[in-house]
């Protein structure tokens, strides 16, 4: 039989940004209606590939064929024509446009000066959600949908512009588990359309479960591409690495270490209701919940960011009422959010201003003056603890990965020396190494006797990371888990039962 012709070839592609070698000699192909995904590190390449598929960076070398036609030289413009579509991180929608406009604004970007009509733009979104089988109100604007709803709309406007080949960069990195499992019906669906779908993604879990071919880069080079049977999460692990991470089982027994936090009978009207636990010094422990179960909202209060109507809290066996994060900061208590680049860090601001954000008022000298050398020695320090990768610390923390931003978030809270560490998703798009160098973080702060609150989408994380593991649910805890005397698997089973 005669092999088919894939859909989308690279041969010998290489992508250099002045004397920086991006991509080097990339031979690749992804064929018509199958799922590929790619994976690599933070940094390895992938979404430099990507946009130069999409017409976004010209290559400085090799070929890039649709179909077995050479179609370099190669735009944006011409890139969709082609059927290729990129749904980045960020999902590129506009928020202040109604689901339907979104969908359906390829329709009215081809330059022709045209009236916008509704009815025509509607007609559009309600054909292409049918195709996904799923219905969304074609009215409401966009900025008031959930991630996961944006989700779709991005995919559906993707289709609306007869996409071919979908690439989706981390398209999981904020949903909860049954988000997920919706997006990965929408992908069949696709895959059962004839549309190609490369995903790419650091949950190497939905890597083994979706995929047909899995292909791995490593410093701008492909390492090479398998069929998924033939690798599995640990394989995949140590081909982007280079290392084998062990994610042995750590829980300890804290029940001899002294009280930090005790939460009494905690109520917030409409977002959790007599929620009680104790957690210890030195203690690592795990929230995890659906979508909806409260544990954000939890830890907002926690932190000072909304009130408590009802029940108390205890630091240090003292009574502590929050009016705002300030007074939380002052009590010692820390908060990391899951929205690292709205909450986080301030992105355009330098490295330096970043981490010594939350210390400002400490580094003031008697003037009140803050001594330019006292910020740069204290930032230098904690990027040097934290072993994060800068090219210096006057570069504005957009410029860094999604990984060394989230150490940028943690030195900032580090160096305010919490009693409190409350953790929300902190390795949301956080390649694999970098995961594991936040959880060697996580282990020393708790070996220094910081107590740590981790709530994790991810059961993998919190059954290999925590002590104890609580099970939150309609905003009521429901159940105490201790990774190892139950089985990760049991664990998953109790939570999405």
């Amino acid at each position: 039989m005669e092999e088919e012709v894939p859909f989308l070839r690279l041969s010998g592609l290489s992508k250099r940004f002045g004397g920086v070698r991006a991509l080097e000699d990339i031979d690749w192909d992804v064929r018509p209606g199958e799922v590929h995904c790619l994976v690599g590190e933070n940094g390895c390449g992938k979404s430099t590939l990507i946009k130069t598929v999409a017409g976004v960076h010209p290559p400085s070398a090799g070929t890039i064929e649709i179909e077995g036609k050479d179609v370099l030289p190669l735009d944006p413009a011409k890139a969709k024509a082609l059927g290729i579509q990129v749904i980045f991180q960020d999902l590129s929608l506009f928020p202040n446009l109604s689901v339907a406009e979104n969908i359906a604004v390829e329709s009215h970007l081809d330059g022709a000066l045209k009236p916008v009509r509704t009815g025509q733009m509607k007609a559009i979104a309600r054909r292409v959600l049918a195709r996904l089988d799923l219905t969304l109100d074609l009215s409401a604007l966009v900025s008031d949908l959930s991630v996961a709803e944006r989700q779709i709309v991005a995919i559906a406007r993707g289709l609306a512009a007869q996409a071919r080949l979908i690439f989706m960069d981390e398209p999981t990195a904020s949903l909860t588990r049954a988000e997920v499992d919706r997006l990965l019906a929408i992908v069949a669906r696709l895959k059962a359309d004839g549309i190609a779908v490369v995903f790419v993604s650091h949950r190497l879990d939905e890597v083994v479960e979706i995929a047909e071919r899995v292909t791995v880069m490593r410093d701008g080079r492909k390492v090479g591409t398998w069929p998924v049977h033939e690798v599995d999460q640990r394989r995949i692990a140590h081909l982007m690495t280079g290392l084998d991470i062990d994610h042995a089982v750590v829980a300890r027994d804290m029940s001899a270490a002294p009280p930090l936090l005790e939460v009494r009978n905690l109520s917030r009207r409409g977002e959790f209701a007599d929620v009680s636990f104790t957690l210890r010094k030195g203690e690592v422990l795990g929230l995890v919940g659906l979508l909806g179960a409260g544990r954000t909202e939890l830890a907002l209060t926690l932190f000072g960011m909304s009130r408590a109507e009802g029940g108390e809290i205890l630091l240090d066996g003292k009574p502590l009422v929050l009016r705002s994060n300030r007074e939380a900061v002052r009590a010692g208590i820390a908060y990391v959010s899951e929205d690292r680049l709205s909450l986080g860090v301030v992105l355009p601001q330098s490295i330096e201003d970043n981490v010594n954000l939350a210390v400002m008022k400490g580094l003031a000298n008697r003037f009140g003056l803050i001594p330019p050398r006292r910020r740069r020695q204290l930032a230098g320090e904690w990027v040097k603890r934290l072993a994060i990768k800068i090219p210096g610390l006057d570069r504005p923390v957009q410029t860094l990965s999604g990984g060394n931003q989230q150490r940028v978030v943690l030195a900032k809270w580090l160096a305010a020396a919490p009693k409190l560490l409350i953790l929300d998703s902190p390795t949301v798009g956080v390649d694999i190494k970098n995961k594991q160098g936040i959880y060697e973080v996580v282990a020393e702060l708790a070996a220094r006797g910081v107590g740590v609150l981790l709530i994790s989408d991810e059961v993998s994380e919190v059954f290999a990371t925590c002590d104890r593991v609580l099970h939150m649910r309609a905003g009521r805890l429901v159940g105490e888990t201790v990774p190892g005397r139950i089985s990760e698997h049991e664990m998953e089973e109790r939570i999405y039962a």
